[in-house]
């Protein structure tokens, strides 16, 4: 049967990690056939529509366009797949804040159980994923009819935008009484998004306080990097939650991971230890965060930091 993927979305883009759960429909799709449908729902969203329609591997998409469905309110949206369900062996979507908050909607309305963070398609109904803090990787099979996954993106390299896919309206329009929308606070940058960019700098408790974080103001502006924090950061007020780097916080595999101050805890590696080069400064030589690290360098961050800063 066909496959439906739940597409990411924000301020009238599409989100880079819709590309990722693309890919790991296409593993599905070529382990047991069919074709690979996106859905983009919310309001005024034809330019996203026609984004999608880029990617391969779609070979249609589907636009759910009502007021109903703005703001992507998990409600609304999981009424939405459960109505379209009938027509697919698997829902996908991104273990994103979306993702995590719809899916198991769904999954509750059809009666069956999910799977959360899948990293590899074994076949058509069987998959890993990872548990205890990514120290373990299970490797589970599926016996329900819908199979409700939410993909680590970063576990799938991204299709490409060569394709032309179609376009069809979805009529569907649900009546959601359970939630409305209030309001948001968005923090406004200019710097890459933390889970999408090519280059990362995180900042520990060895910080020492939030203005310190300034230091990495610079290393970040010259490699184009997204900045980052470990949980002790932010527990100590240090930086705000949403630059966090973990098992609880943003799940990141960057070309390049800068850990500074940060000792290590299995939570925090949880979030990064896919990078593909990890530096780690620190001057804790047994920290534990060496032992994933390509790179270490043992030392006072408040001189690294300026001196790498000059050097770069």
């Amino acid at each position: 049967m066909s496959i439906l993927v739940l597409a990411d979305h924000h301020d009238g883009q599409l989100a880079g990690a819709t590309a990722h759960v693309v890919a790991a429909a296409q593993q599905i799709a070529d382990a047991d056939g069919g074709d690979i449908d996106l859905l983009v729902a919310g309001e005024n969203v034809g330019a996203i529509a026609e984004q999608a329609a880029k990617l391969d591997g779609v070979s249609r998409v589907r636009v759910a366009d009502n007021g109903v469905y703005a703001h992507q309110l998990a409600e609304p949206l999981a009424d939405l797949l459960a109505a379209l369900a009938d027509d697919y062996s698997h829902i996908l979507a991104s273990a994103s804040t979306t993702g995590k908050n719809v899916l198991p909607r769904l999954a509750a309305l059809k009666d069956v159980s999910p799977l959360s963070d899948i990293l590899s398609v074994e076949s058509a109904d069987t998959f890993k994923r990872p548990i205890y803090a990514g120290n373990a990787i299970a490797t589970v099979q599926s016996a329900e009819t819908l199979k409700v996954l939410s993909v680590r993106a970063t576990a799938f390299d991204a299709v490409g935008e060569s394709n032309s896919a179609p376009i069809d309206t979805v009529d569907t329009v649900v009546d959601n009484r359970l939630s409305s929308f209030v309001g948001e606070e968005l923090a406004q940058s200019e710097r890459p998004e933390l889970g999408g960019a090519r280059v990362v700098i995180s900042g520990g408790r060895g910080m020492g306080s939030g203005d310190n974080f300034k230091l990495l103001d610079g290393i970040a502006d010259k490699l184009g990097a997204a900045i980052g924090a470990s949980r002790a950061a932010v527990d100590a007020g240090f930086v705000p939650n949403d630059m966090q780097v973990g098992q609880t916080g943003k799940i990141v595999a960057p070309e390049l991971y800068i850990a500074v101050g940060i000792s290590g805890a299995i939570q925090h590696l949880a979030g990064m230890k896919d990078s593909k080069v990890i530096v780690a400064i620190n001057k804790d030589e047994e920290a534990p965060i060496f032992q994933v690290a390509d790179y270490g360098l043992v030392g006072d961050l408040f001189q690294i930091l300026p001196e790498l800063e000059q050097k770069l």
